[in-house]
């Protein structure tokens, strides 16, 4: 067995599947931040609302990158190919989502020390004004919806194709619409006169986004050092990767064994000579799974 380009026939369907749901969160979360440009106003909420859904962006990006790069043959220069495209894309995106956090915990701070007292205007249609952040409540709610659908169309799909770039995304999608709903609550406060409730909100969702990314970031930095593989929802060594290491032990005894990730793949290292048969990577990981394994070396002790 041995790391090769491409990407395997078993799960090409749910990575085509993967693409075609990040093309969609361009095309639909480019709506929200225009609709919410429109009427940002004055508000802190709104406006980091807007940045954040800029920021949201990335993870979709990086993902339709490294499956592009990742479907490229090895060459010369990069005889392993490009697989580890994915450990990159996925550095990237749990830093957009600590970005996401830090911003948002930075705005609200700032705001609430310096005690800022937003304020919503009115907009004159047809001879009649209109409180601004009736508009505002809108574009917010219209932005709530899209994550919501693309989170819960993305999860699934990411645990299928062990994509962490897919999951983080997924967390991103999460954070939109916390922060969209932060957002209705900080202009209904202002709407009362609550100067600090715009500003609260966003700082409350900010922390959760910042667990979130850290826990992102862990896990990314695990990988490019090459631990062994974690688990999309959290820092611990994931399930598939604990069931190889226990089956190889029962192949060969007690020899030691090294896991690492490339991308959403595995490599095993077995310290032992190799043996007259190599296993078939579905005896190890069965069927669903085995196409995880790309590469298992042995090295004589």
């Amino acid at each position: 067995m041995s790391l090769h380009g491409g990407i395997p026939r078993a799960i090409a369907a749910d990575v085509k599947r993967g693409e075609r749901l990040e093309w969609w969160t361009l095309g639909w979360m480019a709506s929200v931040v225009l609709v919410m440009w429109l009427v940002m106003g004055a508000s802190q909420a709104m406006k980091a609302a807007v940045i954040e859904d800029l920021l949201s962006l990335v993870p979709a990006c990086v993902f339709l990158l490294s499956v592009h790069w990742e479907r490229r043959r090895p060459n010369r220069r990069f005889p392993f190919g490009y697989r580890r495209a994915n450990s990159l894309a996925f550095l990237v995106a749990a830093t957009a989502l600590l970005s996401v956090g830090g911003f948002l915990a930075y705005e609200s701070i700032s705001t609430l020390v310096k005690q800022e007292h937003p304020s919503v205007g009115g907009l004159t249609l047809f001879g009649h004004t209109v409180w601004l952040g009736w508009l505002m409540i809108a574009a917010l709610a219209y932005s709530v919806v899209p994550p919501i659908i693309l989170g819960r169309m993305k999860q699934p799909v990411a645990e299928r194709i062990r994509d962490k770039v897919l999951h983080t995304d997924a967390l991103m999608q999460k954070a939109d619409w916390q922060t969209g709903l932060a957002g209705i609550a900080g202009i209904v406060g202002i709407g009362l006169g609550w100067w600090w409730a715009d500003a609260t909100a966003a700082l409350f969702i900010s922390l959760s986004i910042i667990k979130d990314a850290i826990g992102a970031l862990e896990k990314a930095v695990a990988e490019l050092l090459d631990g062994t593989p974690r688990a999309l929802d959290s820092n611990d060594v994931s399930d598939d990767a604990k069931q190889l290491i226990a089956t190889l032990k029962t192949h060969f005894g007690k020899a030691d064994v090294r896991l690492r990730e490339t991308g959403r793949y595995i490599a095993a290292e077995v310290d032992c000579p190799p043996p007259k048969r190599i296993p078939a990577a579905a005896e190890l990981m069965g069927n669903d799974l085995a196409w995880r394994l790309a590469s298992l070396s042995f090295r004589p002790e």
